[in-house]
């Protein structure tokens, strides 16, 4: 005959915030990653495959850790290890997918389907861990869980890498976060229990209770290392602080060069790295500088280089050409500004040569300086 069972409310919001937490700084961490040379996005993957695929367990397990049935119950370690690094195993495999080949539908198709699967296998392992009671599936509750976690997550990635914005990684923070419980969830509503006879004697193990909240709380404290060691969220300038009014501060000129020397030339050419190589490109060539981090991004035509300058280094070195400072987080060439709108507080530059750049935010203060160098005053 099977349990009767019922879920321990607070436990069930303790896995809620465990996903979206986990969610969050997965795909956090992978922000500007295929920009980086390859040893360190290997690297930052490996984070954000720990983060997302050890928050899929934590969820799991939490929630399964508030399973309360009518007899006593525990969970075999060894089973349960087995399905935390299955889920981190096939997280790391779909971040790879999206990071290491062309970004097309397909392949975000491909690595959606890799982490929905890898959702509902850590799942039905982590279930097989349950002593002294036993898990019995219905097909179609099964079935419905597999389609569920592959259909959520495709969706969950396409939000998340079809633009790589602070909007989609939000978007893709709650869809991939709900895709986690609602496959549990689904798949515990397709479940009953039962009840089984020891096959060894009982030794000391610790409380549900009390290992749901270690649990909780070890994945808030990864989760929260890794957003303060990797993440680049949200911009900001070089030296790491903002001035107290809130407007930009003027950027500290690079080690060994002042932004102030007169007649100061600048740089010949702008260092990138790519394919494992320092390359390098006329500074008229591009058309945009964008922060990422300690970094920054180049547009050139069509194409993204990673530049190991940081934004007010690269104004520093670069005082002497052509380039404005619109944002705090942009330089413009204004060689290459095919359009200029103007807003109600600030305005926007575009730049039909590259594709992949949006528009480009002109703030307030430098409203002037741009529409003098666009000849608009």
């Amino acid at each position: 005959m099977f349990l009767e069972y019922s879920l321990n409310l607070p436990l069930v919001i303790a896995s809620v915030a465990v996903s979206l937490m986990a969610s969050f700084t997965g795909l956090a961490l992978t922000r500007g990653v295929s920009l980086l040379p390859e040893i360190q996005r290997k690297q930052r993957i490996a984070m954000a495959s720990i983060a997302l695929g050890g928050g899929i367990w934590a969820m799991h397990f939490v929630a399964m850790l508030g399973l309360k049935l009518p007899i006593l119950f525990y969970y075999d370690a060894l089973t349960t290890m087995i399905s935390a690094l299955v889920a981190i195993l096939m997280v790391g495999v779909a971040l790879l997918v999206v990071h290491f080949r062309k970004r097309t539908r397909s392949s975000i198709a491909i690595a959606g389907t890799i982490a929905g699967l890898g959702i509902s296998a850590m799942h039905y392992i982590g279930m097989s861990g349950m002593q002294l009671c036993k898990a019995v599936y219905t097909p179609g509750g099964v079935l419905l869980s597999l389609v569920a976690s592959v259909t959520l997550g495709i969706v969950s990635f396409g939000i998340a890498y079809g633009k790589r914005t602070h909007r989609s990684i939000i978007l893709g923070t709650l869809t991939f976060g709900i895709a986690v419980v609602s496959v549990h969830f689904l798949a515990m509503y397709g479940t009953n229990f039962l009840q089984v006879e020891p096959v060894r004697p009982l030794t000391a193990f610790i409380d549900n209770s009390t290992l749901a909240l270690i649990v909780t709380l070890i994945a808030f404290f990864i989760c929260s290392a890794f957003l303060l060691a990797g993440v680049t969220f949200m911009p900001v300038p070089a030296d790491g602080a903002w001035p107290a009014d809130g407007k930009t501060a003027a950027p500290a000129p690079a080690a060994g060069v002042s932004a102030s020397a007169p007649g100061r030339q600048a740089p010949a050419s702008v260092p990138y790295q790519k394919d494992g190589l320092i390359q390098f490109v006329r500074p008229s060539a591009i058309a945009v500088l964008r922060a990422e981090g300690h970094y920054s991004v180049l547009y050139v035509g069509p194409e993204k280089l990673f530049c190991p300058w940081s934004i007010s280094d690269a104004e520093a070195r670069l005082a002497g050409g052509n380039f404005i400072r619109c944002h705090r987080s942009y330089l413009i060439n204004p060689d290459h500004v095919t359009g200029f709108e103007r807003k109600k507080d600030n305005g926007v530059c575009r730049f039909a040569a590259s594709p992949g750049l949006g528009p480009v935010p002109v703030s307030r203060s430098r409203i002037g300086e741009v529409r003098a160098a666009l000849g608009l005053s």
